[in-house]
């Protein structure tokens, strides 16, 4: 079964770091996007950063750019996201997502649990 375990949240405090994990199994994960989305309490969905299959591009919300970089290894089927000079807006559950369109009208997209990422003094 295809399985996104996200682990790695917490309570940290403003100006802190954390690091998120997601490991992947049940699917071809070399040759899926990945990205990291959250969700703050009233608030909708929202990306915050994404990877290409290969690790060769990744791109980030403009709300944490410069803060936070997504990485993955495709020899341990995980991928990353640091995050850096935490902010209480970064409150929220983050999700990991994998994706991939191999042709057209055909999608496969994959969600993990959710952690919690609490950032309060």
């Amino acid at each position: 079964q295809v399985q996104l375990v996200e682990s790695g949240g917490g309570l940290v405090q403003p100006g802190g770091s954390l690091r998120l994990s997601c490991a992947a199994s049940g699917f071809a994960f070399s040759i899926y996007a990945m990205s990291w989305y959250r969700q703050a309490p009233g608030k909708e969905r929202e990306l915050v950063a994404g990877i290409t299959s290969g690790g060769g591009r990744a791109s980030y919300a403009d709300s944490v750019k410069g803060r936070v970089t997504i990485s993955r290894d495709n020899a341990k089927n995980t991928v990353y996201l640091q995050m850096n000079s935490l902010k209480p807006e970064d409150t929220a559950v983050y999700y990991c997502n994998a994706k991939r369109t191999p042709g057209w009208g055909v999608e496969y997209d994959y969600w993990g649990q959710g952690t919690q990422v609490t950032v309060s003094s």
